[in-house]
């Protein structure tokens, strides 16, 4: 909105696009938001402006570009509308838009800064992924009478026992107290239900984020693909510290887990190792695992054994581009459990999801 909070008409102005002077390193653009503001990208590392499909960046210039705008009575505002093309997901902060007006012979333009402040969130990219049987069973989580009310199988009282040292002072039975004047507390059936990690590899080991960009993409397909409404879905990624967001219905919603995934980037500080033990140490909470890697090396093949080894059942989608090495490509072939191994090529995501 361009306010007119003078007491004269104002003709003859211009919106100017103000993009911030930082120059993107890489690039990924999703659904072009409509904004009238100045941006920049707020993410955990590098950020990078908006580009608006009417701004060029070329040998690190900028061709500005004008909009005009309709009259302006005094005391009144106007709404523009300019289309942004985001180059990358994260946080698009706006600070302020620019207003121009010509002196009366077009030579020179006088600019006013209206201060503009909001952000908006751009998420990754998502594919359309088919209906996936994941493999697992229900899975007991003691002590997870909290979770079992909202997903799975819902705790069923069964009757009254003596109590026993460690059982929660909530499961008293109050009444039975007071008539036997002991303590009596109240039993449940077991908890159990589907509990899948979705394990997201964020040790890029190249300098081609478009790598990393497409397994961020393929995890926030799966995170709104996964059916959650009866089970848990787990997001496990390696960043600044070791991350593991649960979702599910009285949890965090989807929406919450792509806005982790907007914000994700590379962990270049750490080792793979570190994600490996995350997953094994809950490896008994877990009904399956969807293993979203970057590699097939030595490191990401001993997870895989591991799970293996567990009896775990995984879904392993490894992220390759055609100019990979032997030693971290992928196999094309199903030597490695058929259905439940698969490798998506950057370029073609889109059709090797669909053949799941």
């Amino acid at each position: 909105m361009v306010p007119n909070r003078s007491a004269k008409v104002q003709v003859a102005l211009y919106l100017l696009e103000d993009p911030p002077k930082q120059r993107p390193s890489s690039t990924i653009s999703a659904s072009p938001p409509e904004s009238t503001a100045r941006g920049r990208h707020r993410t955990q590392s590098d950020s990078a402006p908006f580009r608006s499909r009417d701004v060029a960046y070329e040998k690190g210039q900028t061709r500005e570009k004008f909009h005009p705008l309709p009259v302006v009575p005094p005391g009144s505002e106007v709404e523009v509308r300019i289309e942004l093309l985001p180059p990358r997901r994260g946080y698009l902060d706006f600070d302020r838009m620019t207003v121009a007006r010509p002196d009366p012979f077009n030579l020179v333009r006088s600019l006013i800064h209206l201060p503009c402040r909001d952000s908006i969130l751009i998420l990754p990219r998502r594919y359309a992924i088919p209906d996936v049987a994941l493999p697992g069973n229900r899975k007991y989580h003691r002590g997870g009478v909290a979770l079992s009310t909202s997903v799975g199988e819902s705790h069923e009282f069964i009757g009254l026992r003596d109590y026993r040292p460690g059982d929660p002072l909530r499961h008293i039975h109050w009444k039975s107290l007071a008539k036997v004047d002991k303590l009596i507390v109240k039993e449940y059936e077991e908890e159990f239900f589907i509990r899948h990690a979705l394990i997201l590899d964020t040790f890029l080991e190249t300098g081609d984020t478009t790598l990393f960009e497409e397994a961020v993409s393929v995890a926030a397909s799966f995170a709104c693909t996964v059916s959650t409404q009866e089970s848990l879905l787990d997001l496990m990624f390696v960043g600044a510290e070791t991350y593991c967001l649960t979702i599910g219905r009285g949890l965090a919603r989807t929406e919450k887990m792509l806005e982790v995934l907007a914000c994700v980037d590379a962990c270049r500080d750490k080792s793979f190792e570190v994600l490996k033990q995350s997953v094994l140490r809950r490896a008994s909470l877990l009904s399956g695992c969807i293993c979203i890697l970057l590699g097939w090396d030595e490191q990401r093949r001993e997870l895989v054994r591991a799970l293996d080894a567990l009896g775990m059942p995984r879904l392993v989608l490894v992220i390759g581009s055609a100019a990979a090495t032997p030693e971290t490509q992928a196999p094309a072939t199903a030597a490695h459990d058929g259905p439940f191994f698969h490798r998506l090529e950057v370029g073609k995501i889109a059709q090797g999801l669909s053949l799941l």
